[in-house]
């Protein structure tokens, strides 16, 4: 089987060289095929960070390994991590953290073991990346959850938490404050749960789930949230077990997949022979089982083992009083305690089920959506308005142009309503959410909303506007604070 491998930026090319010297030495029955992708990319022009030709090979192959990324600063070029993981739809970020004997934390010194996995939704959500400034002063960045990409990404979490064995899934959300976005997620996440009635399955909110993780992670097992709350608490949760250099990842999709180290390139000791391969070598273990190559990657992983919980180190942890080895000599370590179990944890042996990676060959993208059960319906508008007049100026100035189908129903300011009732202590900035919502129920169409937008356009200039919708009684808009 062949798979694309990108050895990355910084100290990529020595961890990945030492990782795929381990692989050769355990006879891998895997072929590299080397992609160019990475900050030298970006410099020579290709603004993905890629070549096309890298594209088309990890397109036909489905699986990417690739070492640790730079995107150029101040370019104004998107981050190339991101951008595989969402051109490739792999909606699913796996990552595992483990307790491992040889890597002192405060929680190894206490005797707690950790073994969490974190399910972090990886396409949507701020990373988005749809930003616009409405004024001089406001920024505004859409934060997008869908139905579809919620479900996928919960579903795949039940199905890895089964396969694990796990006892427990927990939804990390912050629905009590964005009722709407997080409360889809945590919906699509109740809704999986009937499946899988084997399971425990509870939320907690995402502040209180970063105290309970970094005071007693081993109550914890399977953490499944949507993509910037995952991003942070997977390296919480890394800080729990040594760090990003323990930490491996696993990007996930119906057609390809990426695994790939998530800490930095390190370009301080790029070039030295002197950076820790182990998160590589994880993220490669994760790759191995996901082709099938179980038995083998149970091997590797029992020979890492033993070599940590011998007191092998690099620099970068360990014993301080024992001489600490270079990429290369670490590696060659692992290799000579192949056959070798650890005292802790040991994996098991297993049978190897090698399969080929099934890349379809797509003539259109995939749509995801959802069956609308409830006809929706136009009941309003939000209009954001840039203006330093007071809210009550506002007011005034916007009754005018309700006519005969709209009613004005709040002015609100940074997200606090500040008329038809207020105080005077809220600050203000110069946008303001102006909404009108329908006169007795009447139906609206879009051609009565653009009707609205021109006539406010007379008294103000209208940055951006959103249609109000209803599904039934279920209304698909939020109110602000203090409405």
């Amino acid at each position: 089987m062949k798979i694309a491998v990108a050895k990355g930026d910084g100290i990529g090319p020595e961890i990945m060289d030492a990782v795929l010297s381990i692989f050769q030495a355990a006879k891998v029955p895997l072929e590299y095929e080397f992609v160019d992708m990475g900050k030298w990319v970006f410099d020579k022009g290709f603004n993905n960070g890629m070549t096309p030709e890298a594209k088309e090979t990890i397109e036909k192959l489905g699986i990417l390994f690739k070492g640790p990324m730079e995107t150029p600063k101040g370019k104004g070029v998107k981050s190339i991590n991101v951008t595989a993981r969402k051109t490739w739809n792999t909606y699913a970020n796996k990552r595992t953290f483990q307790t491992l004997h040889g890597v002192d934390t405060v929680f190894s010194k206490a005797g707690i073991p950790i073994d969490i996995t974190v399910v972090r939704e990886n396409i949507e959500d701020t990373y988005g990346g749809v930003e616009h400034m409405l004024t001089h002063d406001v920024a505004l960045s859409r934060r997008f959850i869908t139905r579809p990409g919620s479900l996928q990404l919960v579903r795949y979490a039940f199905e890895m938490a089964k396969l694990k064995k796990a006892r427990r899934i927990t939804c990390g959300h912050k629905a009590n404050i964005m009722k709407l976005t997080d409360g889809l997620f945590l919906e699509c996440f109740y809704e999986v749960a009937k499946e899988y009635p084997e399971l425990i399955a509870d939320d907690v909110i995402v502040d209180d789930l970063c105290m309970k993780l970094v005071t007693r992670p081993d109550n914890f097992d399977v953490v499944v949230l949507t993509n910037l709350q995952g991003d942070i608490v997977s390296d919480l949760c890394a800080g729990l077990v040594g760090g990003l250099g323990f930490a491996p990842s696993a990007n996930i999709g119906d057609h390809i997949c990426i695994f790939e180290a998530v800490h930095g390139t390190a370009p301080d000791i790029a070039g030295k022979n002197i950076a820790n391969p182990t998160a590589l070598l994880l993220s490669g273990f994760a790759l191995l089982t996901h082709v099938g190559l179980l038995d083998t990657a149970s091997m590797i992983e029992n020979a890492l083992l033993y070599t940590l919980e011998s007191g092998v180190h690099t620099g970068d942890f360990g014993d301080r009083n024992t001489p600490s080895l270079n990429t290369t000599a670490f590696a060659e370590t692992i290799i000579a305690n192949f056959g070798k179990k650890p005292a802790n944890n040991p994996k098991p042996s297993l049978v190897d089920l090698p399969a080929s990676c099934t890349v379809l060959r797509l003539d259109k993208n995939p749509m995801l959506e959802s069956v609308e059960g409830v006809q929706e319906r136009i009941v309003g508008v939000d209009f954001f308005l840039e203006s330093n007049l007071q809210p009550e100026e506002i007011a005034k100035n916007s009754l005018r142009h309700g006519g005969v189908k709209f009613k004005l129903v709040n002015i609100s300011n940074r997200g606090t309503q500040v008329w038809p009732t207020g105080s005077k202590f809220t600050n203000l900035v110069n946008q303001y959410n102006v909404r009108f919502e329908t006169i007795d129920d009447l139906p609206l169409n879009q051609q009565d909303i653009i009707g609205l937008y021109v006539s406010m356009t007379g008294n103000f200039k209208v940055c951006s506007l959103e249609l109000l919708h209803q599904w039934g009684e279920k209304k698909g808009y939020s109110q602000a604070q203090g409405q």
